[in-house]
């Protein structure tokens, strides 16, 4: 199974939290990771997107083809974005785009098998993949994409 992670791009501050949009700044790191990420896509991907408006704005710029789920909203738990995405065995491919710090959390309990407190930058695309060699289960970080270098 692979598993992408991308948080959402630059917003403008703003109270309510989930109706903030895009920055210009960052709907043009938006699409330069969408560009970035639409010459690699994985065959049949699932994309899930937090139900803010940054994240729909984030992934618009990727696909119009995405389900809207409540489990990432800002202040869940990474067991939630687990169970959503169906990591580790869910199969196939999902790209989940959503918010600190759970995606940085959820990137730390992959890699290191517990949740810290871990940066993804605003933009940013980390992508993983889940792998069994010699009966092992391994999870191995296929790419870090920030915004600002692609």
């Amino acid at each position: 199974m692979d598993l992408l992670l991308w948080r959402h791009a630059e917003a403008v501050d703003g109270i309510p939290d989930n109706t903030r949009e895009l920055t210009e700044r960052g709907l043009r790191q938006a699409h330069k990771v969408a560009e970035w990420l639409e010459s690699r896509r994985p065959k049949k991907l699932r994309v899930l997107v937090s139900p803010t408006t940054r994240t729909r704005q984030t992934a618009s710029a990727f696909t119009k083809d995405f389900e809207v789920v409540p489990a990432l909203a800002p202040g869940n738990d990474i067991a939630g974005i687990l169970g959503a995405c169906g990591w580790p065995d869910g199969g196939g491919s999902v790209l989940i785009v959503g918010h600190q710090p759970e995606l940085g959390r959820l990137a730390s309990l992959l890699l290191s098998g517990q949740e810290a407190d871990w940066t993804i930058k605003k933009g940013a695309l980390w992508w993983f993949s889940n792998r069994v060699r010699d009966d092992e289960t391994q999870t191995v970080l296929r790419a870090v994409m920030p915004a600002d270098l692609v």
